[in-house]
């Protein structure tokens, strides 16, 4: 495990731009994001006054999507450096704060929206739950149909899908204070359907895949399971407490390598995919592998 910067005050939601190379991150409480570039292998800093963004992605034209906290929207930042919302409501009902994010190859964009942003004083701006609870949404921003998914994860935080996106793997951060309770600290993992019928009659057919058959995928023992990437292999890599685990498909633990700061989030890049990225507390830090990111393969 290689530390390429510090001075965050909490990082989380890193991004490899392929064609920049550089990773992007976000400080949350310093409402800013942090850029390490591969060419001159230094930290700085990317943007401020951000709105306390949190986790992003790209989608398949390279646009960064992004989760922000101040503005409780998803965002995306084009091609010219603008950036504007795509989605900040719910029917009539403002978002929590989104969180984590993850792009389909049909384009959909999956978010989740757990209550950080507006219950913890320096990820946003204080406020209430408007729709009463905490979803798992897709966006169709082609169409502009927003869907909820998922509603049987306390908190959702972090989310990725398989290689072959049947899968959709997210992650319950909710409060458990001690390990092995059974209870959260979980990675929850869901069949993505296709031409199933989401509800009775034709008029309740999604235009979508349909998420059914929530189980529990691991428990995280050191911490939380707050972001995770998937390899090509299937494999889940994701922060757990101080150290980063990665899974087998059928939840075996392969690997465990400890970072000595409590991990956020975490991504692959690199010039091939192998260089998974972590965002760890003040820090950013880069361990090399031999797998590559499953969500690289495809852009």
């Amino acid at each position: 495990m290689e530390r390429l910067g510090t001075g965050s005050t909490w990082a989380e939601g890193p991004v490899w731009l392929p064609t920049e190379r550089a990773c992007i991150f976000s400080d949350i409480p310093g409402n800013r994001i942090l850029r390490w570039d591969e060419g001159t292998e230094g930290l700085t800093v990317h943007a401020d006054g951000v709105e306390f963004t949190n986790g992003r992605t790209l989608d398949g034209q390279g646009r960064v999507v992004a989760c922000s906290h101040g503005r409780r929207a998803v965002e995306r930042t084009e091609a010219d450096g603008s950036t504007h919302v795509l989605v900040d409501r719910f029917g009539d009902k403002r978002f929590n704060s989104p969180n984590d994010v993850v792009v389909a190859r049909d384009g959909a964009i999956w978010f989740t929206d757990p209550p950080y942003g507006i219950t913890v004083e320096v990820e946003g701006h204080e406020g209430f739950r408007e729709y009463g609870d905490n979803f798992v949404f897709r966006l169709d921003p082609a169409t502009g149909e927003l869907r909820v998914v998922v509603t049987d994860v306390e908190e959702p935080n972090g989310l990725a899908f398989s290689p072959d996106e049947s899968l959709l793997y997210v992650a319950d951060t909710s409060a458990a204070p001690t390990p092995g309770n059974g209870t959260h600290r979980l990675i929850r993992v869901y069949d993505v359907l296709t031409g199933v019928r989401g509800g009775r009659g034709a008029e309740a057919v999604p235009s979508g895949p349909v998420v059914k058959n929530g189980r529990v995928f691991v428990e995280v023992d050191r911490g939380l399971a707050d972001g995770f990437r998937v390899d090509t292999a299937g494999n889940v890599w994701t922060s757990n407490g101080d150290a980063v685990t990665v899974f087998a498909p059928d939840g075996t633990r392969l690997l465990e390598v400890v970072v000595g700061e409590v991990v956020a989030n975490v991504c692959f890049g690199g010039a091939d995919g192998t260089d998974l990225f972590v965002a760890a507390s003040t820090s950013l830090y880069r361990l090399r592998t031999t797998a590559v990111g499953a969500d690289l393969t495809w852009r």
